[in-house]
């Protein structure tokens, strides 16, 4: 699913289970765009991965292998977003949210 409908469609949906488990807003919108994001990039259903092998004419063999370590780079940011909550709400809190 592309990252726009599914904002769209899954804010509304997990927002209020988020906040009921004393979760801050702004660390939920920023860990699902997070993930989203990282969705968007790996296969099997990679829309960006898929558009960028089309466009350059190689194979999605030849592009894989080498964007794993990035692969593992985006999943560890995403499990540090994740898990060290300060770490995403250090910019927010120092502009007040």
């Amino acid at each position: 699913m592309d990252m726009t409908p599914a904002v769209l469609i899954f804010t509304p949906i997990f927002l209020p289970v988020v906040t009921a488990l004393g979760i801050s807003p702004v660390h939920f919108g920023i860990m699902m765009v997070l993930n989203l994001c990282v969705g968007l990039c790996t296969p099997p259903v990679g829309s960006v991965l898929f558009l960028g092998c089309g466009i350059s004419g190689t194979s999605i063999d030849k592009v894989i292998k080498p964007l794993i370590p990035l692969f593992v780079a985006m999943i560890v940011a995403l499990l540090l977003t994740t898990f060290i909550p300060a770490l995403s709400l250090l910019i927010p809190r120092f502009f007040g949210y």
